[in-house]
């Protein structure tokens, strides 16, 4: 087995990867992969904003084993991943990472963790509703089927009924993410050895199928607790991926985008602190265009309306470090768009970390001035929460005068 080890937006590094696998890498945009142009066989390698790990197994029985390790600890990033999920979520000081500094095999802990938690007055009942074809009628007859299938003959009898049983929507998304580790590479063989334990508890539930999507299910008192392992499988669930490529190369991983989290975080965030000012925020919004035709959609990450409809707030997040001459100018004429479509006097861009807690540039000929905050991931959680709700809090005064 090869085995690679990248840091987020660390150096590259130069190795050796079969080219089957360092071309899977490329088109997957896991990471940035060039080969030499003239020794095929060498790679080079740099981690963009994706972290976490993945293998590639490539014809001929060889395994590629990639690592990124994120430059948050591994808590903080549970925090805004959590955060953005569930802003009464867990806490840093609620998840149990079982001392890991790499992203899987914390994740694997801790899921496993929650399962055994969640489990321990045993598995979950509930009703599901079942289609069966059966000699012995129950429940109801689904008298379309019925007749479509059976021309009229009474037996057997195509029937719907409600069952009762562990075989609910709570377990099978556990089971599902239990098997997910379990196929993942990386994961340690303690921690591997307790998930097939809790697979085993598991075992007469029926995981869901390769691209099935989640069933759903809805948080009440009997499954309160379930709550925060089904939030965990979901995030696992979410985030792995088996591929099958060209050329026989198969990647089983578990891989976050650092933009995305970042970009949840910020926006939940603010529309958490907001809300204290009274109307409504909306995330990704779909209904704002640049022209009068509305033949060019843009989509902020956040506005605040008010409670007549009116747009009172627009901001973007993006996941970036400032440069020593600043930040992107490309940013700015985006938030400049969006500012303008909405009529807004203001236009707010949210950086991860910066040259400056905040600068402001008035644009020309406009009226309009553009702000760059920058948030710091490093501090405490209580005190990034802080810093967000006193971001909303300058957001808001601009606008009041």
């Amino acid at each position: 087995m090869t085995e690679v080890h990248l840091v987020e937006h660390g150096p590259a590094r130069i190795v050796s990867l079969p080219y089957a696998a360092g071309r899977a890498l490329a088109e997957l945009k896991v990471v940035d992969a060039a080969p030499d142009p003239h020794e095929p066989e060498l790679w080079r390698l740099k981690a963009g904003s994706k972290v976490g790990a993945v293998a590639l197994d490539v014809p001929g029985g060889e395994t590629v084993s990639l690592r990124i390790t994120p430059k948050l600890p591994v808590r903080r990033l549970f925090f805004l991943v959590g955060y953005s999920r569930d802003p009464g979520g867990w806490r840093d000081g609620d998840v149990d990472v079982g001392g890991h500094d790499e992203l899987l095999p914390a994740i694997a802990h801790t899921v496993e963790r929650q399962t055994d938690r969640a489990l321990r007055q045993g598995l979950l009942q509930g009703y599901r509703y079942t289609e069966a074809t059966e000699f012995v009628v129950r429940g109801r007859i689904r008298e379309a089927d019925q007749i479509r299938r059976r021309f009229g003959a009474p037996f057997p009898a195509e029937i719907a009924y409600d069952e009762f049983s562990t075989d609910i929507a709570e377990n099978r998304i556990l089971r599902s993410a239990v098997e997910r580790l379990l196929r993942v590479h990386g994961v340690p063989g303690a921690v591997r050895t307790r998930l097939v334990h809790q697979r085993a508890r598991l075992a007469e539930v029926t995981p869901l199928a390769k691209g099935q999507s989640l069933p759903g299910w809805q948080p009440s008192r009997l499954n309160a607790r379930y709550h925060r392992a089904l939030r965990l499988a979901k995030l696992v669930l979410d985030n792995a991926s088996v591929e099958h490529l060209p050329g026989g190369v198969r990647m089983n991983g578990f891989l976050f985008d650092m933009n995305t989290i970042f970009e949840d975080f910020v926006c939940v965030g603010l529309r958490e602190a907001l809300s204290a000012y009274g109307g409504h925020a909306a995330l990704q919004a779909r209904n704002v265009y640049l022209d009068e035709a509305q033949l060019i959609r843009m989509r902020p990450d956040l506005i605040w309306y008010d409670d007549s409809g009116a747009s009172l707030v627009v901001a973007d997040a993006k996941y970036k470090l400032g440069k020593p001459h600043g930040y992107p100018d490309a940013d700015l004429y985006q938030i400049l768009a969006y500012s303008t479509s909405l009529g807004l006097k203001d236009g707010h861009l949210v950086y991860a970390k910066g040259n400056a807690p905040h600068a402001g540039h008035l644009v020309r000929h406009s009226g309009i001035t553009l702000h760059q905050h920058a948030l710091d991931l490093d501090r405490p959680s209580s005190t990034l929460l802080r810093d967000i709700r006193a971001l909303a809090a300058r957001m808001v005064r601009p606008r009041s005068g």
